[in-house]
């Protein structure tokens, strides 16, 4: 087995890494907690670096031709830095440069919604579509365009923040700063947001909910709503497909921008699958503009699941290597 590539997802507790064949499977897995939740830019290059350790130790060194390395937050155009990430303290953090000196082969650096793009590009649902669109529905919205082969990362490598497109003048504060952003209508954290306001209410169509959750309403987040609705509650039903509407009217937004062939969709809240995606249809079918006299894009849901960036990372990776060398 040769030209293997390993994959690393960073998140806010664990890192998760996986050694991938160039077919796209998963060969080898490891995972580590970042120790207390550490922030620390050192302790998690330390945990990236252990991952690292564990999958080479799992099969022939060397075979592995590149380290992909995903990261929710701004990377540079050239892969190497993490100009910010929102849930560590990297602030123009050379993370490529620090990981070389530590790894023996070569290491690459990209956003998370890139490298998951780019997976259901080359595995996934949209596996042979020239024009991809990904949006990641998480706490946030995170999204990638692949077009014609290439992840497209802008002049400044931090293109894809399709979450911060401005759909409600002087809507909802959004932690960026701004308001009305997207993602705060067609986010987790929005799901979340607008159930927990009919909970506080003590709205009676929220009484199922309420008993689901034992009585406490601090124990409500996105996947107890999209199993509540997929069991049948009608008001959780509801509060998704609201979701889903605003999710249509963000991709009739981009696609008159970009002109997609298909939107893949992934992330927590797309576990929802056509209770989510219906609504998203319904809605980007009726405000297309030009509907009628242009094809239509497909929305699809991604296959990938959380495996998704790990993938994309491993085989961006390996992409760069092969094509460079």
């Amino acid at each position: 087995m040769s030209d293997l590539a390993i994959g690393i997802d960073i998140g806010g507790t664990k890192v998760a890494g996986g050694v991938l064949d160039e077919q796209g499977a998963i060969v080898a897995r490891a995972r580590r907690d970042t120790p207390h939740r550490s922030k620390s830019p050192d302790v998690v290059e330390d945990t990236i670096v252990g991952v690292i350790e564990d999958l080479l130790g799992q099969t022939a060194r060397e075979d592995v031709v590149a380290v992909g390395v995903g990261a929710a937050g701004w990377v540079s155009a050239d892969r190497a830095t993490i100009l910010f990430a929102p849930h560590l303290s990297w602030r123009n953090e050379p993370l490529q440069e620090r990981l070389s000196t530590r790894v023996p082969v070569p290491v690459y650096v990209d956003n998370d919604a890139n490298a998951a793009g780019w997976a259901e590009h080359r595995f996934g649902a949209g596996r042979g579509e020239t024009h991809l669109m990904m949006i990641t529905l998480g706490t946030g919205i995170g999204g990638a365009l692949v077009m014609d082969g290439q992840v497209q990362r802008g002049r400044y490598g931090v293109a894809g923040e399709y979450g911060h497109m401005m759909v409600v003048p002087g809507g909802h504060r959004c932690e960026c700063g701004n308001r009305g952003c997207w993602e705060q209508y067609a986010s987790g954290n929005a799901l979340v947001r607008e159930a927990r306001s009919l909970l506080l209410a003590n709205s009676p169509v929220a009484h199922d909910l309420l008993e689901r959750l034992g009585g406490e309403d601090q124990s409500l987040t996105g996947p107890v709503i999209t199993e509540a609705a997929q069991d049948g509650d009608q008001t959780c039903v509801e509060l998704i497909a609201d979701i889903g509407r605003w999710l249509g009217t963000g991709l009739a937004n981009l696609a008159a921008a970009f002109d997609p062939g298909s939107f893949v969709i992934g992330g927590g809240v797309s576990a929802a699958g056509d209770l989510l995606l219906g609504p998203a249809r319904e809605t980007f079918a009726r405000e297309l503009t030009g509907r009628g006299y242009r094809p239509m894009a497909q929305i699809l849901q991604a296959s990938l699941g959380n495996e998704a960036g790990l993938i994309g990372a491993a085989d961006l990776a390996r992409t760069e290597v092969l094509t460079t060398s």
